[in-house]
């Protein structure tokens, strides 16, 4: 099963110790960024785009936020690290879909895309370690999730934030917490952009 190149090595283990069997194997570590400060975006964009294929749209089964966002409740709940995989945004998506909209393209910005790329890895794997390591695995059951009324909309996408997601422990008392970062919708398909959390 293909990987999203963004949990860990570290997060396998932790995701063993929490008893999850399905845990994938992380083949390859991400890259650590080189950027070249001096190249315009556009060339720094060229190249980090050098060895992906454009998609489409989204290469995501979820065809609505709800159903999304349900299936990370009961994975992170479960401790189940290859659905959580399987739901995240992929580089090709980034590169072509996410990045291209995002204001960290422009000026004043104009952030290079490999650092940004491991910026939202590097939250990716701080958050979801810490995520499992309190929650999966130890009873908590989904109940549902909030984001923000209005998406922000740029150039083809919209970005739903703030999401918060609504759980019950053991006893049936409800509970509440943000766990992810945003949800990207485009072309009536929905990822999660990265697990970086306030946690």
């Amino acid at each position: 099963m293909p990987t999203r190149l963004i949990l860990s090595a570290a997060l396998v283990l932790l995701s063993a110790a929490c008893g999850a069997e399905d845990a994938p194997r992380i083949a390859e570590a991400a890259p650590a960024a080189v950027v070249d400060s001096i190249l315009p975006v556009e060339e720094a964009l060229r190249r980090f785009r050098a060895d992906l294929p454009p998609p489409d749209s989204l290469e995501s089964g979820y065809t609505d936020r709800d159903s999304l966002v349900a299936a990370f409740g009961r994975a992170l709940f479960r401790a189940d690290t290859a659905t959580l995989a399987e739901l995240l945004m992929s580089r090709a998506e980034f590169a072509y879909l996410y990045y291209p909209a995002s204001h960290f393209s422009r000026e004043p910005y104009e952030l290079d895309p490999a650092l940004l790329w491991f910026q939202i890895q590097n939250g990716t794997s701080q958050g979801i370690t810490r995520a499992l390591r309190r929650y999966g695995g130890v009873g908590y059951e989904y109940a549902g999730h909030e984001c923000e009324a209005e998406p922000a909309a740029r150039d083809g996408i919209r970005l739903w934030e703030r999401c918060v997601v609504s759980y019950r422990d053991a006893r049936g008392e409800h509970l509440s917490g943000r766990f992810f970062g945003s949800v990207l919708e485009h072309g009536g398909r929905y990822r999660i952009v990265s697990y970086s959390n306030p946690l």
